[in-house]
């Protein structure tokens, strides 16, 4: 399945046109905050703590989401405020954030979406897929912030209803966004995650993302630890 998939990945990586890798660290002398870091796919893929799945203990609302946002003053839920963050036409917002019209391009098929209603907020990284790869040992609080991250434009995409349903909890060694010019972004979107989130992958997962880092050779992953 992962070969068919890579056929016609690597004429659509993405650009590098400048690189400069960054530790994600604290200064160890300034208290300062973790420096983002800016790291070529094979090597991102490279940090990831390779280690096998556990779902034991997973319920449905494990996550609590949505929450009221980065906002709680606006009215707007985090499923609202990444929908007005993604609109490529922005909707009108009425009282109680109701949204009207606007337009969306959902990567996952490459759809342009004119009715928010048929639009999913998707986790890149799938609830389940977190719990089974680190979150389970995780607090209540850290993973409703997981579930609403909006501190990273990779955490939480707005894509159709059924791309979202075709995807489920599956990762990359089980599916793919069907156009091939958007693997090197997913790959590189979902990598950014489980390393901002400090998340495993599991030996298939692993084995497949370094596949595709091969074909995705100049994608470059940016992130910053979670708080």
């Amino acid at each position: 399945m992962i070969t068919n998939l890579l056929r016609g990945t690597a004429a659509f990586c993405l650009a590098l046109t400048s690189f400069t890798p960054l530790s994600p660290t604290a200064s160890a002398t300034t208290g300062a905050a973790p420096v983002p870091a800016a790291l070529l796919l094979e090597d991102a893929v490279g940090r990831l703590l390779v280690a096998d799945e556990d779902r034991t203990g997973y319920v449905s609302g494990s996550f609590e989401h949505w929450n009221t946002g980065l906002d709680a003053a606006d009215g707007c839920d985090t499923r609202a405020e990444v929908l007005l963050a993604e609109a490529v036409e922005e909707p009108a917002v009425a009282a109680g954030c109701e949204l009207t019209g606007g337009k969306w391009r959902s990567f996952y098929d490459n759809a342009e979406v004119t009715d928010h209603g048929k639009l999913d907020i998707a986790h890149t990284v799938p609830l389940t897929e977190a719990w089974d790869s680190g979150a389970r040992g995780w607090t209540a609080a850290r993973r409703e912030a997981y579930a609403n991250d909006q501190g990273a434009a990779t955490s939480l995409v707005a894509v159709t209803a059924r791309s979202h349903r075709a995807k489920a909890d599956r990762d990359p060694a089980e599916w793919m966004p069907s156009p091939p010019e958007t693997h090197c972004r997913y790959i590189g979107e979902w990598t950014a995650t489980k390393l901002r989130w400090g998340l495993a992958a599991d030996h298939t997962e692993a084995d497949a993302l370094k596949v595709y880092a091969e074909a995705c050779e100049t994608t470059v992953v940016h992130y910053a630890p979670a708080a």
